[in-house]
């Protein structure tokens, strides 16, 4: 049996490459358009806003390096590159994952510390701070990406041929501690810290806006981070949202037979993770820059 066969109808492996390629080119474009009004701008940029940034890098990362060949593969019916390719692209795949997932969480916690202090937000977050923590996010990733390569936990084909991941299914006892600590490390503890944080921020902004409310006057600084918080959580949201369903059907493939599994949801989960490194108006520095000014000059 050829495990890089794919296990979809002809016509569905088109449709899905028409769809991957269609986020690749969203993906490429958004995230470029994210780091060039970055870097045009680089010198009035917030010491917050390096971590949207280095989120657009993870996101174009994985556009650039993993859907090209998925697309490929997709419309040969066939996975391309056999097992050498395939341990690239789950590497690749969980790397980026990683680094994103951890980015977003130190953007939680970034933003909830200069939520503690509305009026003087620049004297709570350094740039050298922001940068170490853009390196952690990095390296953070790199070492979990590295275990499978060093015996804990493997990356294989997906069920339904056309892509490549942790291989959930063949994890049920060798490398089960592994997948254990994977849910409960990078998915379980930052959901929570994620929660926890704008949970905090929206208590804080609530209290701070009533008080302003009650003696008429609303301060811009306040109505800004409202709004900021609004965006932070529609991106949290919709991260939490593309990835939920791959997490589920992967932790349910470890604990019960994988070969159950139809093919179709595999790839619904698959394409609804690929769906999360298309960037949103709200992450871009420049438009973050113009609310500000709107709000502290309107």
């Amino acid at each position: 049996m050829d495990i890089y066969a794919s296990a979809l109808s002809p016509a569905l492996d088109i449709g899905a490459g028409c769809y991957l390629l269609v986020l690749t080119v969203l993906s490429a474009v958004g995230n470029l358009l994210v780091l060039i009004m970055a870097f045009r701008r680089s010198s009035r940029m917030k010491p917050p806003e390096l971590l949207s940034v280095n989120l657009a890098v993870t996101d174009l990362g994985m556009a650039v390096t993993m859907y090209p060949l998925a697309v490929a593969s997709a419309w040969s019916h066939h996975w391309l590159g056999g097992d050498v390719s395939c341990v690239y692209y789950g590497l690749a795949g969980f790397f980026f994952g990683i680094a994103s997932i951890m980015n977003l969480t130190i953007l939680a916690v970034v933003r909830f510390i200069v939520s503690l202090n509305l009026h003087s937000p620049k004297e709570k977050i350094s740039w050298k701070k922001v940068k170490m923590l853009c390196m952690w996010t990095w390296l953070y990733a790199l070492i979990w990406a590295l275990f499978p390569i060093l015996g804990w936990g493997r990356y294989g084909p997906e069920p339904f041929g056309l892509s490549c991941s942790l291989a959930w299914g063949q994890m049920k006892h060798e490398g089960f501690s592994f997948v254990v600590s994977l849910f409960c490390v990078n998915l379980l503890v930052p959901s929570v810290i994620i929660i926890f944080c704008y949970f905090g921020i929206a208590i804080r902004l609530y209290f701070t806006y009533k008080k302003s409310t009650n003696s008429n006057h609303i301060p811009n600084i306040v109505k800004l981070h409202r709004r900021l918080l609004i965006i932070a959580v529609l991106i949290s949201v919709g991260f939490v949202v593309c990835w939920t369903p791959y997490g589920l059907v992967s932790l349910w493939s470890v604990l019960n037979d994988s070969s159950k599994i139809p093919p179709e949801p595999e790839l619904q989960k698959g394409g609804e993770a690929a769906a999360v490194a298309v960037p949103g108006l709200p992450r871009v520095p420049g438009l973050q820059q113009r609310q500000r000014k709107q709000h502290l000059h309107g």
